[in-house]
């Protein structure tokens, strides 16, 4: 349900190449890319973040090409985890990652025929990086921004804040088209990039609203917000309130009786 027809793994050169997101450790998805494979060299794997959906696969496909793994780092929280908190991508992220190759903000992966730039993009998780073809107006989005679906942020995984200032990041650069980490292609980037950023401004609007009207919990800005909501989406839905009230609480526009946890009480400031 997370990741709409599964996930997207990018071959990129001729001879001697990359792939970004070897994807989860599914075996008919393994065979696949062995077969993609055929007739060429694999030397990186890159993973634009550690959740298991794109990184599931890459020692697995290291231990039969002998490639080297290639992200911004291991997996780590955007902060550390209140008194009595729980991950909520715990199971979803891989704390035993461990790259051979850690890249930084703007540096270039150079292979034979093909160069990537990481674009460091945190926020949906705090290792998340996109990375741009060079040459092409090609940016492999990951899950920062994809055409099917708002990306999940989720707190402590992934922070409002950082998402917010990535969006920003996009927007000033002249990308023609984003290949996502699920879904289709992305034609139109810089005035979808806005369209993400209004509407999630829009959002934090109608949270500032509820809190004004009276709701004091995660649970009663659900209710206000989502009515209908099928409870299979509540978790979802909860967690993405709750990265907008602490980005609300750490900018000062609201206060939270304690940490910005799902049972805290908020005031406008």
């Amino acid at each position: 349900m997370m990741t709409f027809e599964g996930t997207n793994s990018y071959i990129i050169g001729d001879q001697y190449v990359c792939i970004i997101d070897p994807g989860p450790a599914d075996e008919a998805h393994f065979a696949a890319l062995l077969r993609a494979l055929q007739g060429r060299t694999l030397t990186h794997i890159v993973v634009s973040h550690t959740h298991r959906d794109h990184c599931g696969l890459a020692v697995q496909l290291q231990q039969a090409t002998g490639a080297l793994l290639v992200a911004e780092g291991p997996h780590r929280l955007s902060r550390p985890l209140h008194d009595g908190e729980a991950d909520a991508f715990g199971e979803s992220s891989d704390y035993t990652f461990a790259p051979d190759i850690s890249l930084k903000d703007g540096e270039m992966l150079r292979g034979d025929g093909w160069a990537l730039e990481t674009v460091l993009t945190p926020g949906h998780a705090a290792n998340h990086a996109a990375f741009a073809l060079e040459g092409s107006g090609v940016l492999f989005s990951a899950d920062h921004v994809m055409a099917w679906s708002t990306t999940v942020v989720a707190p402590p995984d992934g922070s409002m804040r950082h998402y917010m200032a990535s969006l920003d990041r996009l927007l000033a650069r002249q990308d023609t088209v984003y290949l996502p980490g699920h879904g289709g292609a992305v034609l139109e980037p810089a005035a979808y990039v806005a369209h993400l950023k209004n509407h999630r401004l829009t959002r934090e609007a109608s949270i500032i609203a509820s809190i004004q009207a009276g709701d004091r919990t995660v649970d009663a800005v659900v209710a206000t917000l989502y009515r209908g909501l099928d409870p299979k989406l509540y978790r979802a839905a909860s967690l993405s309130v709750l990265a907008h009230l602490e980005d609300l609480v750490e900018r000062g526009i609201l206060n939270s009786s304690g940490p910005a946890l799902l049972t805290s009480t908020y005031t406008p400031n």
